[in-house]
């Protein structure tokens, strides 16, 4: 993120293809359907939810006559593209925006403030799950409304559960500490199972062939592990940052991280844990289907994922409580708006659209992601269930604000999780000790955001 980005000057939000009009008036037209002429581009990484986005464009035309062009690219290349974008003036007039890249992108210029449009048209929000709208403002400018959430929630096969003694039932009230990890320590240890069929906690369990681990480790995650280990860590008492958003201190060196982190490090040292050379060379889902692994934490980004596999059968299942409780990360994606887009006025209207039930509600049907407007969100789990998919531990969970830690942002988020993957992977190698290799980093990642 340390390319310097060029923009071209705006001076005000012109009116592009309608003559002899005022913004205001040419948000009217596009509001009464009078936006015939006019493409928009809008951008997404993710292809399973394109084809609702699609849908909600062909909506979008039939009330406003605008045109939406849909590119979707893969996560590295939607980045790296969009950064040649803005470099050479041919953004996408709305992009599907990260928590992790917008401050950067706010901070260059090349995103618009729509706060005076959220006003203008009385855009309601607090009807958006949890405090999601929050984190799109900096200074008093907003760059964004919330479309969509995810949380974390265990991921598990049914075959290995039950082969195993348990019940989904048993699942709904894990608890873990880093004393002795609980009813969760004990149910990877039990579901880790060796070439010869021994259990993890039966003698004579042998952790150098192991067959199924209880405990899928998913590699890489950066400074927050969302997917990874952020819930343990969250459930013992750590936060991130001094405050968030726009933290200006990691407190990378708590020691309740380097216990969560300490206690996960000892469950891979024990055989119960993927290590991190097979779980790079499978991934995640590979590592699932070919039952190389019985249970996962991950993000309700990937409900379908599990829930349409052909090759075993998953089921969902809350966090295991901590002693400080239940905690997930949350995050939310927005639309945001470019500087560049020569159609600003249609593009708020799609942005607009975008957000409101509308679209959501068209998205919840869909059953892809969880839409953020609350009642929207409750449609999805609906239209999940119909499917015979109980998705409730991912969505339960934000009913309880308390058990919310909201994305950490900061600037510098590139930088920052490239230092933060080398260290959290010593720890996951068992090549450091936590305590030590944390303190250092957090002096290496606070260092960065002072710079």
């Amino acid at each position: 993120m340390k390319k310097q980005i060029a923009i071209a000057s705006l001076a005000a939000l012109t009116c592009v293809g309608l003559a002899a009009c005022t913004p205001e008036e040419a948000k009217n037209d596009v509001a009464a359907g009078k936006g015939d002429g006019v493409t928009l581009t809008y951008s997404l990484w993710d292809p399973n939810q394109k084809p609702a986005y699609e849908k909600c464009a062909a909506e979008f035309t039939k009330k406003t006559g605008v045109k939406i062009k849909i590119d979707q690219k893969g996560w590295d290349d939607y980045w790296q593209n969009l950064t040649v974008a803005l470099n050479s003036g041919s953004a996408p007039d709305v992009i599907t925006n990260h928590v992790a890249h917008y401050p950067e992108l706010a901070k260059k210029g090349v995103l618009a403030d729509i706060s005076e449009n959220v006003k203008k048209d009385k855009v309601d929000l607090s009807g958006y799950t949890g405090e999601l709208a929050d984190l799109w403002v900096k200074d008093g400018k907003r760059y964004g409304i919330p479309q969509d959430w995810d949380t974390i929630a265990l991921v598990y096969n049914v075959k290995d559960i039950e082969e195993a003694g348990y019940k989904a039932e048993d699942l709904k009230y894990l608890n873990w500490n880093p004393t002795d990890g609980g009813t969760f320590g004990k149910l990877i240890a039990h579901l880790t199972i060796d070439e010869n069929g021994k259990r993890g906690d039966e003698p004579g369990f042998d952790k150098k062939k192991v067959k199924t681990y209880g405990w899928g480790l998913e590699t890489g995650g950066g400074v927050v592990g969302q997917g990874p280990w952020s819930w343990l860590a969250l459930s013992n008492g750590f936060n991130y940052l001094d405050k968030n958003p726009f933290g200006t201190q990691y407190k990378l060196d708590d020691p309740k991280l380097a216990e969560a982190l300490g206690w996960m490090q000892k469950q891979i040292e024990a055989g119960y844990v993927t290590p991190v050379e097979k779980a790079g060379d499978l991934g995640l889902e590979p590592m699932m289907e070919q039952n190389k692994a019985a249970l996962v934490p991950d993000g309700s980004w990937r409900i379908n994922t599990w829930a349409q596999s052909k090759a075993q059968k998953f089921a969902f299942a809350p966090l295991p409580a901590g002693p400080a409780g239940r905690k997930t990360i949350i995050n939310g994606l927005a639309p945001s708006i470019t500087r560049d887009s020569k159609h600003p006025n249609e593009a708020w209207q799609w942005v607009k659209f975008l957000t409101s039930n509308d679209c959501q509600s068209i998205v919840a049907g869909e059953a892809v992601v969880f839409p953020s407007l609350t009642k929207q969100s409750e449609a999805a789990a609906k239209a999940h269930s119909e499917r015979g998919v109980d998705v409730s531990p991912f969505l339960d969970i934000t009913k309880n604000k308390e058990a919310l830690s909201y994305y950490p942002i900061t600037y510098k988020a590139d930088e920052i999780n490239s230092e933060a993957d080398v260290s959290i992977e010593k720890i996951q190698r068992v090549k450091v000790d936590p305590a030590t290799e944390l303190k250092q980093l957090n002096q290496k990642v606070n260092k960065l955001l002072q710079e």
